[in-house]
C-alpha cells in the first residue's frame, strides 16, 4: 500500500470515527488493523523524531527528570529521552499501540500506559519537566482542540519544557482532514495558558513528501 493509499485509508477511518460520535477510536483500528506490520502505520518510521533528537543532542540533561511522551505511538521518542537519562512516561490512547511498545523494548525502563489525554490531565497536572508532543494535536478534530491544548499545558511543571511538532495553517478557516493543522490562534492558546515560546524551527519531513512542520519550544512562566 502506498502513502497515499495509507492517508487515505486514515482519512476514512476517522471520519467513520468522528460520524459514530468518537474522535479516537480510530487509532486502535488501524493498530490492531496493521497485525504487527510496522509499515501500515504511516506515522511509525522507528527512529526519534529529528526535532526532538537534535533538541536532546543541543541539551545537558539534569539528573532526576520527568518526561512525558503523549501519543507515543510505537515508542521511538520515549525510548531516546530514556537513553538520555529522563525518568519517562508515554502513554497512548491504543492498547495495541502500547503492547506493541513493550514488544519492541522489552527491557525498557519506560512506564508505558493505555491513556486518555482529557481524562489522564488531571491525575499529572504540573508533574512533566518535559512533555513532548508530535502531531497529536493535529489529528483530532477541531471540536476538540480547545480541551486538548489545555490538557496539554496543564501537564508542564513550574520551568518545564513542552517540545511539539505540528503542521500549521495560514489561515483560521476551519481545515479538511485529517490532519487538521493548527492556526496562529490555537497556538497562542498555549501562550494565554502560562507557556512561553522560546523558539520556532520549520522542518520538511523527507519520508511524508517534504511536508512542512514547525518544531516550537515552550517553557512554562514562573509563577
Amino acid at each position: 500500500m502506498s502513502l497515499e493509499e495509507l492517508r487515505q485509508r486514515v482519512q476514512k477511518l476517522a471520519q467513520a470515527s468522528q460520524e459514530k460520535g468518537d474522535a479516537t477510536s480510530w487509532f486502535e483500528t488501524l493498530y490492531q488493523s496493521a497485525q504487527g506490520d510496522t509499515t501500515q502505520i504511516p506515522w511509525a518510521k522507528l527512529i526519534p523524531h529529528p526535532c526532538l533528537k537534535n533538541w536532546l543532542n543541543s541539551r545537558r540533561i539534569q539528573s532526576n527528570q520527568t518526561a512525558l511522551v503523549i501519543g507515543c505511538g510505537l515508542g521511538d521518542d520515549a525510548e531516546a529521552l530514556s537513553q538520555k537519562g529522563y525518568a519517562v512516561t508515554a502513554f497512548d490512547i491504543s492498547p495495541t499501540a502500547i503492547a506493541w511498545c513493550r514488544q519492541r523494548f522489552p527491557d525498557s525502563t519506560v512506564d508505558y500506559q493505555v491513556a486518555d489525554l482529557l481524562d489522564s490531565a488531571k491525575n499529572w497536572a504540573k508533574k512533566f519537566d518535559f512533555v513532548f508532543e508530535c502531531r497529536t494535536i493535529q489529528a483530532l478534530p477541531l471540536t476538540l482542540r480547545e480541551d486538548v491544548i489545555r490538557a496539554i499545558a496543564a501537564l508542564v511543571s513550574s520551568q518545564g519544557i513542552l517540545l511539539l511538532v505540528t503542521r500549521i495553517r495560514d489561515t483560521e478557516d476551519p481545515p479538511s482532514g485529517p490532519p487538521w493543522p493548527l492556526s496562529e490562534k490555537e497556538l497562542n492558546q498555549f501562550t494565554a495558558l502560562g507557556l512561553e515560546e522560546k523558539s520556532r524551527q520549520p522542518y520538511l519531513d523527507p519520508i511524508n513528501g517534504m511536508i512542512p512542520q514547525v518544531c516550537l519550544e515552550y517553557e512554562t512562566l514562573i509563577s
